[in-house]
């Protein structure tokens, strides 16, 4: 399923010479369609892919996957101009999914724990009071049933995996931001599975910002590669990306000799 149709952006005096649109990618970009259930963005650290999806992010007010509400999240501040530029297109409209980046999963796995030995602390703190030591434990196995005992507990692989399932909700707009920084080679795989179920039998739409050449070959996918000329439909073959793992796992002893 497609929710999110296309996003634009208005050449007018919304888009300033500053950042983001100084972004070489993003300085002339009027539109931008998504065609397929699952789209990546691809390019460089710098060359606007993550910056747009976090724009797009902002724009649909998607509910945030680690629970800090995105407009008062410090670290989207510098787009919010990309993002009243923007206008985006739907059919139908969704406000289902979420906005997950790695390092955000992160401080949530931290904070995840944080509560769980707060709530065991109450709880062993009110031992002699069976209804607050009941609450706090019930509010624990809550916790502990959704994610997981302990998301630390487990890899981040794994963890990354079993967060996402637990937040995920099906017929949704996913915008996900550089998943492999959590994900072995393996995990990875193990994501284009769940990505392809997701999609196939729940009738989620995900668009993806990341480096992995694994990722980048979901079948059917619709990759966008940025860079200085501008966005561009790429095919998987005629990736930077995929030529240079290509080229690197020919002859790895090479490569680093050459170094």
């Amino acid at each position: 399923m497609i929710y999110l149709r296309g996003a634009s952006l208005r050449n007018d005096e919304a888009r300033s010479s500053g950042y983001p649109f100084a972004v070489p990618a993003l300085r002339e970009l009027e539109q931008i369609e998504f065609n397929t259930p699952v789209t990546f963005l691809v390019g460089e650290n710098g060359s606007g892919k993550s910056t747009l999806l976090e724009a797009m992010a902002l724009k649909a007010r998607l509910p945030p996957a680690t629970g800090v509400p995105l407009d008062k999240d410090p670290t989207l501040q510098p787009v919010e101009p990309l993002s009243k530029a923007m206008r985006l297109s739907w059919l139908p409209r969704t406000k289902k999914g979420f906005f997950l980046r790695a390092e955000d999963f992160f401080n949530f796995a931290r904070s995840l724990k944080t509560r769980g030995e707060e709530m065991q602390g109450l709880a062993d703190r009110f031992a002699d009071d069976a209804r607050v030591r009941g609450y706090m434990l019930a509010q624990k196995a809550a916790m502990d049933d959704r994610y997981g005992e302990d998301l630390h507990a487990m890899s981040h692989g794994e963890s990354f995996l079993q967060f996402f399932q637990a937040r995920f909700v099906p017929k949704g707009l996913y915008l996900i931001d550089e998943p492999e920084a959590a994900l072995s080679p393996q995990r990875q795989l193990a994501f284009i599975s769940l990505m392809k179920r997701i999609v196939e039998e729940e009738d989620a739409q995900l668009i993806v910002a990341t480096h992995s050449p694994l990722l980048l070959a979901y079948p059917s996918a619709r990759i966008l590669q940025f860079n200085e000329d501008g966005v561009k439909e790429t095919a998987f073959d005629d990736l930077e990306h995929v030529s240079l793992m290509r080229s690197f796992l020919a002859n790895p002893d090479r490569f680093v000799r050459d170094l």
